[in-house]
């Protein structure tokens, strides 16, 4: 447990301990306190936890919410707590204060704990899948699923920082109507490179990459696949280029850092009549009906907005029937205890539909989790740069990172919550920069590094501080930055909660920022040698903090810049 949660706990046994020997002497009837909470002031100024016990507990005591601040003040013990005075505030309110060991205590903390600081055991080790990304392998990520990766693969370090047994997954869509389309595509441009008038449909994959298949697929082949019936010629092509797409993919996400635990295939669904065995499931159960020769799913009884066809009257299931296997598969069959999907703003409608055919089937859909995520913008020279799948001049995921840093990509994809459109600023992402946000993080822990060897050079190394060397941090920049530390393991714990990495790249940013301030007002070298260890510690402590989560997000931590 962190020392910041420690002292929460510390400061509710002491309030009810007040509370009690209060009744005990009279001053307050035998009456059950009410739930209460502790937290932290929006000004600290007014103290750094601020309880509400006194303002709920009006009704259970029969009294005025500052009489019974005063009763429970006049019995409070604030011995062990962190804590050195407490300040009645307004109608009632019960403002308190850290005392010096409680930034000694988070000093140590941090020092002990080294790496691992900012972890806790939210989840208790529950198996947990993460989903993300999951392009078509039809033709290469775009700028969407550079924000999806970097989303989806620091919101699964976020979990297992939190606990959790996490893996990462990656759904290919190697099946399909989107599969039909990449082989029309790459027929027609086959076929263009022997015949004339052959016209590519306005529906098709019009990209770069269909023409350079086709004209792969030609220099292998040749002709031998223009006189042969559209079903094989088609079949040869898929064959071909599909392999090299997903091969593709993996190396792109490779390169942007991310590195799945198992690339799952649609097909695989279909091959194994899972598939079938969801639609006989819901027929068995009684939750389908027949209407103009299709099979519907019964799903507005089930919390959708309305039925839609499982089956269509000619025998093919739709869409949605391989991503109900799909999921029933992870918790069912593969057993874990929560599912979690990274998709675009437009799901927004699959989204019940199927949770509803999961509880049909018999399955909490609680389990079952998605975070949507608006669109990005990219900006350049203060300008929306145009964007167009349908012309194949879309910008892509490797062009994106051959434009900036990947560490720039990873941290500013990850600047705002999923569900907020953002404009990413391409000039911004390679300015090195107070202005640019992860360029400030990483000069932060450039310039410890960058102290540590200076003190160094002086003959000072880092020695272990006693209680009074850290009693000496009083400045105002020096309790702020510790503060800010104690915080680390809460924004862990909320960022998981939430499914909100975003907390994080806010949280390190904060953190340099108070750095910075602290660096500018106080001298790490000093005319005291206890002050300056004492000084040296925080520094190290803040050089762990931006570490540990820079290294969560899979972003260099530099020791120059």
């Amino acid at each position: 447990m962190s020392t910041a949660n420690q002292t929460v706990n510390r400061l509710r046994e002491a309030i009810m301990r007040a509370v009690q020997k209060a009744q005990a002497n009279g001053q307050l009837p035998q009456a059950e306190m009410p739930a209460f909470t502790i937290e932290i002031p929006a000004d600290r100024s007014h103290g750094d936890l601020a309880a509400n016990a006194a303002m709920v507990s009006a009704r259970a005591f029969r009294a005025a919410p500052r009489k019974i601040a005063e009763t429970i003040v006049q019995y409070l013990d604030l011995t062990d707590t962190h804590l050195s005075r407490c300040e009645i505030a307004g109608p009632g309110f019960m403002n308190f204060f850290y005392d010096a060991s409680f930034y000694a205590a988070v000093l140590r903390e941090i020092q002990s704990a080294g790496d691992a600081y900012g972890r806790c055991d939210l989840g208790k080790g529950q198996k947990v899948l993460v989903e993300f990304v999951s392009a078509n392998p039809t033709g290469p990520m775009h700028v969407g699923n550079a924000r999806g990766g970097a989303l989806g693969d620091s919101l699964a370090s976020v979990l297992e920082a939190a606990g959790y047994a996490v893996d990462r997954e990656f759904y290919i869509n190697d099946a399909g109507n989107q599969i039909e389309k990449f082989a029309t595509s790459l027929e027609v441009r086959y076929l263009q490179l022997y015949q004339e008038g052959v016209e590519m449909p306005e529906d098709a994959y019009h990209g770069q990459d269909i023409i350079d298949h086709a004209k792969a697929f030609a220099e292998k082949c040749g002709d031998k696949y223009v006189n042969v019936k559209s079903e094989i010629r088609r079949k040869a092509l898929v064959s071909y280029a599909l392999p090299l797409n997903i091969e593709g993919l993996e190396r792109d996400l490779l390169k942007y850092r991310i590195r799945y635990d198992r690339w799952f295939r649609e097909s695989s669904l279909h091959e194994s009549g899972a598939v079938a065995d969801i639609v006989r499931q819901l027929t068995e159960k009684g939750h389908t009906y027949e209407q103009d020769g299709a099979v519907w799913f019964k799903a507005s009884a089930f919390g959708a907005d309305k039925d839609f066809v499982l089956v269509r009257s000619n025998g093919l299931p739709t869409y949605v029937v391989p991503d109900i296997a799909y999921h029933y598969d992870k918790l069912v069959t593969r057993g874990y205890d929560k599912a979690i999907d990274v998709l675009g703003a437009d799901h927004h409608g699959y989204v019940p539909r199927l949770k509803a055919a999961l509880t049909a089937l018999g399955v909490d859909a609680s389990r079952l989790d998605v975070v949507l995520m608006q669109m990005v913008f990219l900006v350049k020279d203060g300008e929306r740069v145009k964007l167009s799948k349908r012309s194949g001049k879309a910008i892509t995921l490797v062009t994106l990172l051959d434009e900036i840093p990947i560490d720039a990509a990873r941290f500013f994809f990850n600047l705002r919550e999923a569900n907020s459109p953002f404009e990413f600023d391409l000039d911004l992402a390679i300015d090195k920069s107070s202005q640019n946000p992860v360029y400030y993080v990483q000069y932060a822990h450039a310039r410890i590094c960058n102290i540590l060897k200076t003190l160094e050079g002086e003959g000072i190394m880092p020695e272990e501080c006693s209680d009074a060397d850290y009693a000496l941090l009083t400045a105002p920049e020096e309790v702020e930055l510790i503060h800010k530390l104690s915080l680390m393991t809460d924004e862990v714990r909320a960022a998981a909660k939430d499914y909100d990495p975003s907390r994080m790249t806010r949280y390190v940013y904060e953190v340099a920022t108070l750095f910075h301030k602290f660096y500018n007002a106080c001298r790490v070298m000093n005319d005291s040698p206890a002050l300056t260890q004492a000084r040296l510690s925080l520094c190290l402590a803040v050089k762990t903090v931006i570490s540990n989560i820079l290294t969560m997000f899979k972003i260099n931590a530099p020791e120059a810049m």
